[in-house]
């Protein structure tokens, strides 16, 4: 006996030091990647940062690469992002994000040669490649800003539709919210008007004898009653506070 509790207690300890390593790995690997994504926010931010410099700061090619560079990191970062958010929602950008990551190679490959002319020494010829770069730069940041607006006008459209339909659902309760007369009223109305209002003194309009000051006299239990005001005692809501008890004198 004492030997099976013994092990039951081993069993349980190296349990909960498996789960306490497990839960150690998981929270160290994302603690890793939250500091990966800092970083990465934090050299993109820089570099950025340098490449606007330069653009402004410099002339001749120099000058133009940087500002190229800008360009295209500022279109494919943003179609990215725009991708990226829709992509949860609607299924359809799935076949978007695809055609995103394989323009992504392209973009991805003419950084990388404007990086290379950054470091080049013969300026006249790095010139001379400027009407090249200057040409894939904009039918790449050209490709994804067509992608971005196309998704963008995409989730507008299905927005504008929704809110189409929900305003129709609405005006339709609206308005049978406002027919708070019943079904009997407007035949009612008719009858009184077409014949005449009987005495209230004497009756209630369906023979039975009427009440003090011209109220109708008691209803059989079958019949529907007439649509009153309900009584603010007994009607309690949520957000309302409860009525104090009314004090007698």
């Amino acid at each position: 006996m004492e030997a099976t509790i013994i092990t039951i207690m081993a069993l349980l300890f190296l349990s909960f030091v498996a789960l306490g390593v497990f839960v150690t790995v998981k929270v160290a690997k994302a603690a890793k990647r939250g500091v990966d994504r800092t970083l990465d926010q934090a050299r993109r931010t820089v570099e950025d940062t340098t490449l606007r410099a330069k653009s402004l700061g410099q002339v001749g090619a120099a000058g133009e690469i940087a500002r190229l560079r800008l360009s295209l990191r500022t279109s494919m970062r943003a179609t990215q992002e725009a991708l990226q958010a829709g992509v949860g929602e609607d299924a359809s950008l799935k076949e978007s994000l695809d055609l995103f990551h394989r323009l992504s190679a392209h973009g991805l490959e003419l950084d990388a040669d404007l990086k290379r002319l950054e470091r080049e020494p013969d300026r006249a010829w790095v010139a001379g490649q400027l009407p090249e770069l200057v040409a894939r730069t904009e039918r790449i940041t050209g490709s994804a800003d067509a992608l971005r607006h196309a998704a963008r006008d995409r989730a507008l459209k299905f927005a504008e539709d929704d809110l189409s339909a929900l305003s129709a659902q609405i005006d339709v309760e609206a308005g049978a919210l406002r027919h708070w007369a019943g079904p009997e009223a407007t035949p009612r109305t008719a009858r009184g008007a077409g014949a005449g209002v009987p005495d209230a003194a004497t009756a209630d309009g369906r023979g039975q004898p009427a009440g003090p000051a011209g109220q109708a006299g008691p209803r059989t239990g079958g019949e529907p009653s007439a649509i009153t005001a309900p009584d603010p005692r007994r009607t309690a809501h949520p957000w309302e506070k409860s009525a104090r008890p009314e004090t007698t004198t």
